[in-house]
């Protein structure tokens, strides 16, 4: 038997009697390098080693088993000694993790894809939420009444984002009966390094409130200085299936051109109001023709015209697709159009909101491409969430599957609105995102770059709501 002792090194001492309550609910919450998921993880270990446990490991997205706790995991399970004792099944044969003794199982689900799935499950003994900050009441109702075998255990472990959110105010601010509720941080955890140390203190003496939210684990108040809220875009997940439409029109692919050696080249393709395909990669300057070949077989897959960054290296890009077209008849040629993001607004003259024209709201072309994707988004929340009508092309939707789903999420949602001397909005620049340690948006602004207004999108289904 696998004893539980507080001197044990994969175990923090701190949780000890936390894990040790009995409970209905577990709620682990608070700031970064607070050592939760590894906890987690190392208590599982314990009670699969010890006890027939049946554990579902969720989270909201995950397109793929790497993208779960299955590695942590299985790195306790290394820790703990104990790899003869389990069965791990490669990611190709489903990921499960099985003891050969005691017969306990992990199992691992996406809550957004499978949440279906999951209905059906039956004798789940712990359902373990990673990353619950983006759990949905309605995905909740679902997994409250499916994992109800007698004894069983919710797990939920999140480093808070807003006060707002479901999870913050269901679990902390007004946790249900028979729940657990322990907050920990960073200053709780023995084994961190002295890097991650200095690398807190550092934050805490350029920005105390980004600190206090990231380390400290304090949810933000609000999250209304971002272009477009979180929410708008998760209901956009999939939304052309929940609301039934045909993704039809026009193809684009957005093409981010990387600045510099430490910044990412990045592309997302788009069919009418719905984006497919998102990707990024590693290159330099000098393999820009590398870069826009990738691209530019992308949009020749599609059937995509491709709208890319203008700005900078990627100056450059159309001369490379067009040497690229060189190489093919005239009439499957790929159309490319430059998206110069400081460049003056479309259509100066047309009215954006009640007597408001877009020369006198937008700062620049980047501010106006933002502003008409999230004031689409928006759209998409009221038409899911709401059940509103909209015309479908005011619509936006982002497939279940794409890649990098998360992080395109995450990017979209960062950026904060901002004004110049005139009064007129704009983005929030790259430079102010730095400060605030966040890095280059890529994926975002191709993704942008794909919905972006210009004359020749006049008349193109999914992209007339400028």
């Amino acid at each position: 038997m696998v004893e539980l002792t507080a001197d044990r090194p994969t175990l923090n001492p701190a949780l000890r009697d936390f894990w040790m309550t009995p409970a209905r609910v577990r709620v682990l919450y608070g700031g970064r390098f607070s050592s939760k998921t590894w906890d987690t993880a190392g208590f599982a270990v314990y009670l699969a080693a010890n006890y027939r446990v049946r554990f579902l490991c969720t989270r909201q997205f995950q397109n793929k088993i790497e993208e779960s706790v299955y590695t942590v995991i299985k790195h306790q399970i290394e820790r703990f000694g104990l790899l003869g004792e389990f069965t791990i099944y490669q990611p190709s044969g489903g990921g499960k993790i099985v003891h050969n003794d005691t017969g306990s199982e992990f199992i691992f689900y996406g809550l957004w894809r499978h949440i279906d799935e999951i209905k059906s499950l039956e004798g789940v003994d712990v359902c373990w939420i990673e990353e619950a900050h983006n759990l949905r009441e309605d995905q909740w109702r679902i997994l409250r009444d499916t994992v109800r075998k007698e004894g069983s255990q919710f797990w939920i472990v999140f480093n808070p984002r807003f006060q707002s959110d479901f999870v913050y105010q269901r679990f902390v601010a007004n946790p249900p009966p028979r729940t657990l509720v322990r907050k920990i941080n960073y200053d709780e955890n023995p084994f961190l390094s002295e890097t991650a140390l200095e690398t807190a203190e550092e934050v805490r003496q350029e920005d105390e409130e980004e600190y206090r939210h990231v380390y400290l684990g304090e949810p933000r108040t609000d999250d209304d200085r971002v272009i477009i809220k979180r929410s708008w875009i998760e209901a956009a997940v999939d939304a052309h299936k929940a609301l039934g439409i045909e993704p039809t029109g026009k193809a684009r692919v957005g093409f981010d051109v990387a600045d510099d050696g430490d910044d990412l080249n990045a592309q997302v393709a788009v069919k009418g109001v719905v984006a497919t395909y998102a990707e990024e990669w590693k290159g330099l300057e000098d393999e820009l023709l590398k870069s826009c070949t990738r691209v530019w077989h992308k949009a020749r897959e599609s059937g995509a015209a491709i709208v890319y960054d203008a700005i900078g290296v990627g100056a450059a890009s159309g001369n490379k697709l067009n040497e690229l077209n060189e190489t093919i008849p005239q009439r499957r040629r790929i159309q490319h159009e430059a998206f110069n993001a400081g460049g003056a607004v479309i259509r100066p003259d047309k009215e954006y909101a009640h007597d408001v024209l877009n020369k006198d709201q937008f700062a620049n072309l980047k501010a106006q491409a933002w502003w008409l994707v999230a004031d689409r988004f928006r759209a998409t929340y009221n038409a899911v969430v709401k059940g509103e009508r909209f015309d479908p092309d005011e619509l936006i939707s982002i497939d279940g599957d794409i890649p990098h789903l998360e992080k395109l999420i995450s990017e979209l949602s960062t950026p904060r609105r901002d004004f110049n001397s005139a009064g007129k909005v704009k983005v929030e620049s790259k430079e102010d995102l730095a400060k605030r340690e966040v890095p280059s948006p890529n994926l975002a602004d191709a993704f942008i770059m794909a919905y972006a207004p210009s004359e020749k999108t006049a008349g193109i289904q999914g992209l007339t709501t400028w």
